[in-house]
C-alpha cells in the first residue's frame, strides 16, 4: 500500500485538520523532541486508520501502545511507555467525524472501519 496516497488522501478530508497544538505537543512520554515532519498528523491519522483495519475493534488505550517505545531513563533501566493517548483519541474522533470509522456494535469500546473507510483503502490499495 503506498503510503503517501493515503497521506494525500487524509489531507484532501476537511474534518481532518492538525489541532493548533499539534506543532508543540510530543507524541509520547518516550520523545524528547516534537515531530520534525510538517504534516505528521496526517501521517498519524493514516497510520490509525490501517491500524483499525488491521486490529479491528480497538480503542485509545490499544493504539497507544501501538505508539509507545522505550523512555530513556539515565542509569536506570529503560521502560516501555505507552504513545500520547490524547492524539489517538482526537485522531479516532477525527477520523469518525469523516466518516471512516465507527464505534463497534459487537464491544463496548473500540472503532471499526465504516463501509467509506474500507472504500478509502481499497481505492488507496488500487493505486
Amino acid at each position: 500500500m503506498n503510503r503517501d496516497a493515503l497521506v494525500a488522501e487524509m489531507k484532501s478530508m476537511k474534518e481532518i485538520q492538525a489541532p493548533e497544538w499539534a506543532v508543540f505537543v510530543k507524541t509520547g512520554a518516550h520523545k524528547e523532541r516534537p515531530p520534525v515532519q510538517d504534516d505528521w498528523w496526517y501521517i498519524r491519522t493514516a497510520s490509525v486508520l490501517l491500524k483499525v483495519h488491521k486490529f479491528g475493534p480497538v480503542g485509545t488505550n490499544k493504539l497507544a501502545k501501538q505508539y509507545g517505545g522505550r523512555k530513556n531513563r539515565g542509569h536506570k533501566k529503560d521502560i516501555k511507555v505507552s504513545g500520547s493517548r490524547n492524539i489517538v483519541r482526537k485522531c479516532l474522533q477525527q477520523l469518525e467525524a469523516a466518516g471512516l470509522l465507527a464505534k463497534s456494535s459487537t464491544t463496548s469500546a473500540g472503532r471499526v472501519l465504516s463501509a467509506k473507510g474500507k472504500e478509502v483503502i481499497k481505492k488507496v490499495s488500487e493505486e
